[in-house]
């Protein structure tokens, strides 16, 4: 079977959806082939890094419409099976209801942008929203074979944002890459990017924050929340990893600096690799504050590593993590994060490594992705079935 990606973009930079895509092709079943149809430009740099064939079909200057599209995908489409479009609000979504819906079975990936955080912090731009959604998102959606949901309660929250909505839900298993922390060559990986982290004060211990450095990352409540408890832990430190793409960290940095442990946050920027592993292995655990997410990979991959998470209750897996035992959940505010870090050190060191191994064990009942790759892809084979059963003459019965 055949499927065919779409996105906007698949910067690794963007996050969310490229790691999606990147996992779902790379632990595929076996019978699966994919390729990648995105508007990025065809001599962007970072297309070289994947492993799948990638049609980059946009302009040289990234811009929301691509007259390329359209055309390709209805020349193209009956080499696949069928299609996952990754994002809404993109011109990527009205090429599909326009070349694709009826033709061949698709999903929608939402990836969060269905979320009601939007429209409550960003109001005057959801107005421009209800414009496209009635013209085109909605309808998207309605001609969807399925609109895929990382959980439940992204799922419930996505009927939130527009009165007006109808889709086919399905709420999927999803993850991370399975990883390990033991290996040498990690840590030293990550020295070479951040050289200060090398130090020979062998009592340090870290925290992780690893995602985009954006307001809706809760940086700021983090950042605060450190120096708070700085001067009570001086062997603490903080690494906040992860791209810039709004230019908050000189604001983010001051923080640090008006309460003299600048020396203690550490920026290495963008992590990737062995460097973003060994960022794992290095720190004890991982700290995420944000006000809105679907999922968080970055959350998986700690668990995957066997790191304990500190997160916000707007993180969609909260009610996981917090059933599994393997982080603190607390409010999306300065003072739940303040909470979240004073519960984490008050934590005896038992209860931590105790907790480290609930992180292992959750990962690998519940997200780990060379198991839930194929309940995504499989969502094809069970449509085929539909269709077949749907078209299969039926026998006569006799009448009584």
């Amino acid at each position: 079977m055949r499927v065919l990606h779409i996105v906007g973009s698949i910067n690794p930079a963007a996050g969310g959806p490229t790691e999606a895509i990147r996992m779902i092709i790379q632990y595929r079943p076996p019978g699966y082939e994919a390729e990648v149809a995105t508007l990025d430009s065809p001599d962007a740099p970072f297309l070289s890094v994947f492993p799948f064939h990638i049609h980059a079909l946009g302009r040289q200057r990234r811009s929301w419409y691509s007259p390329r599209l359209i055309p390709w995908l209805r020349a193209n489409l009956d080499r696949f099976d069928g299609v996952i479009l990754h994002g809404l609000w993109e011109f990527t979504g009205l090429a599909v209801l326009l070349a694709v819906a009826g033709r061949k079975p698709y999903l929608v990936f939402s990836h969060g942008m269905l979320d009601p955080y939007f429209k409550r912090r960003y109001p005057l731009k959801h107005v421009k929203k209800w414009v496209y959604w009635v013209l085109v998102q909605y309808w998207v959606l309605r001609a969807a074979s399925r609109v895929m949901f990382t959980t439940t309660l992204e799922r419930d929250l996505a009927t939130q944002s527009f009165w007006l909505w109808r889709w086919n839900p399905m709420v999927v298993s999803y993850g991370a890459d399975p990883h390990a922390v033991q290996d040498d060559h990690l840590i030293p990986a990550l020295y070479q990017r951040c050289p200060q982290l090398a130090a020979a004060d062998q009592d340090r211990r870290y925290l992780l924050f690893l995602s985009r450095i954006h307001p809706k990352k809760g940086c700021d409540l983090l950042l605060r929340a450190f120096t708070s408890i700085a001067p009570a832990h001086p062997a603490l430190h903080l690494i906040m990893a992860g791209p810039d793409p709004n230019g908050m960290q000189p604001e983010l940095q001051k923080i640090a600096d008006d309460a003299g442990v600048s020396h203690r946050v550490h920026w290495p920027g963008m992590l990737q690799g062995d460097a973003k592993w060994g960022a794992f292995a290095l720190c004890e655990a991982f700290v995420l504050p944000s006000h809105q997410e679907n999922f968080g990979i970055a959350v998986a991959e700690a668990l995957a590593c066997g790191r304990p998470v500190l997160i916000s209750d707007q993180i969609n897996i909260h009610p996981e993590i917090t059933a599994d035992g393997c982080g603190l959940v607390e409010p999306d505010t300065l003072e739940g994060t303040l909470r979240l870090l004073d519960r984490w050190l008050a934590l005896p060191g038992e209860e931590r490594m105790a907790m480290g191994q609930r992180c292992k064990a959750a990962f690998a009942a519940r997200y780990d992705m060379r198991r839930n790759s194929a309940v995504v892809l499989r969502t094809f084979e069970s449509l085929q079935a539909q269709s077949h059963r749907a078209h299969s003459p039926q026998p006569d019965r006799e009448a009584n």
